[in-house]
């Protein structure tokens, strides 16, 4: 079947005018009157292209970006600028608060101490490292769980990012680390929220706390 291009480009399987819009087609008899497009009976149809709009009355058409409103044509709506989605931890710092839950203690465990905690401890440098200090080894954690034999020297690390999340990274802890109840995997990078729960050693609790 012989194809003629219409002064819109669509290709049209009738010569006169085309078969998709109703444009007249160049060389056709002036006295012919076009048929209606396929989609022409279509309510508030384009008055450029046939299509037939869009139910929720949009402004341009889909297909060919004719305006309904101005009648220009081409026109290619520009989207609203999205809103910046809100940081996930819209927070000026961290703090974690430490404390000794018995509920913790395995049936090896020694008995918890008296007199630990509840202490809080404020993140002040970007990476924070949990364990219990050495002096013979020069290991000073910024947060120090010395009460509980069952926490590494070297345990894991809080690093807040430029963005200002938090995250726990268990750097090869002899006895593991868990968050909120389940273990995390060795040097691997875990997001924290707000009250999110580290149990660690013995019987050490973590919860974590957001600073706004």
């Amino acid at each position: 079947m012989d194809m003629f291009t219409c002064p819109k480009g669509h290709q049209s399987s009738e010569p006169d005018f085309c078969s998709e819009c109703g444009a007249k087609i160049q060389g056709a008899p002036s006295g012919q009157t076009p048929s209606p497009p396929p989609v022409a009976a279509a309510i508030a149809g384009c008055p450029d292209c046939g299509a037939a709009r869009s139910p929720d009355g949009g402004i341009f058409c889909e297909v060919c970006g004719y305006n309904f409103s101005t009648g220009a044509r081409g026109q290619v709506p520009v989207p609203a600028p999205a809103s910046p989605a809100a940081p996930d931890h819209p927070t000026a710092g961290w703090t974690v608060l430490i404390s000794v839950d018995p509920t913790l203690r395995e049936p090896d465990s020694p008995e918890p101490p008296a007199g630990v905690g509840p202490f809080a401890i404020n993140l002040e440098k970007p990476v924070s490292m949990i364990g219990r200090r050495s002096d013979s080894r020069a290991i000073f954690p910024e947060i120090p769980l010395n009460y509980d034999d069952a926490v590494s020297h070297r345990h894991a690390l809080l690093q807040r990012r430029d963005d200002g999340t938090l995250v726990l990274r268990d750097i090869g802890a002899a006895n593991g680390t868990r968050l909120n109840g389940k273990d995390v995997e060795p040097l691997t990078d875990n997001p924290l929220r707000d009250a999110d729960e580290i149990t660690l050693g013995h019987w050490t609790r973590i919860v974590v706390k957001a600073i706004p």
